[in-house]
């Protein structure tokens, strides 16, 4: 199966932590960006961190300093460590991963974890 699979959301307090992972299909192959999306209702999907097979990373401006995305290219497995959440950190949040699956080059999400961060 090509869809990444997440885990590590929940529920937690403003000014705690969770981290999230993210395991894409052990088949893929060359899998060059793995990324964290977010999305509440009534609203687009927003990038949160995308970080490249060379280690390469991008954040939004409303996590840096708080978020830290990072892989094991050896597990195909992207992390995000959430730090002083904030209650606007309250979304869903979906893995990314490009790459090579059964022969096609794709685009693969996972189906999304719950973050839900109380004040």
């Amino acid at each position: 199966q090509a869809q990444p699979v997440e885990s590590g959301g929940g529920l937690v307090q403003a000014g705690g932590s969770l981290r999230l992972s993210c395991a894409a299909s052990g088949s893929m192959r060359s899998v060059h960006t793995m990324g964290w999306y977010r999305q509440t209702p009534g609203k687009q999907r927003e990038l949160v961190a995308t970080i490249t097979s060379g280690g390469s990373t991008t954040y939004a401006d409303s996590v840096k300093g708080r978020f830290t995305i990072s892989r094991d290219n050896s597990r195909n497995t992207v992390y995000l460590q959430m730090n002083s959440l904030k209650s606007e950190d309250t979304a869903v949040y979906y893995c990314r991963a490009d790459g090579l699956y059964a022969g096609t080059w794709g685009v693969y999400w996972g189906q999304g974890t719950q973050v839900t961060v109380s004040s």
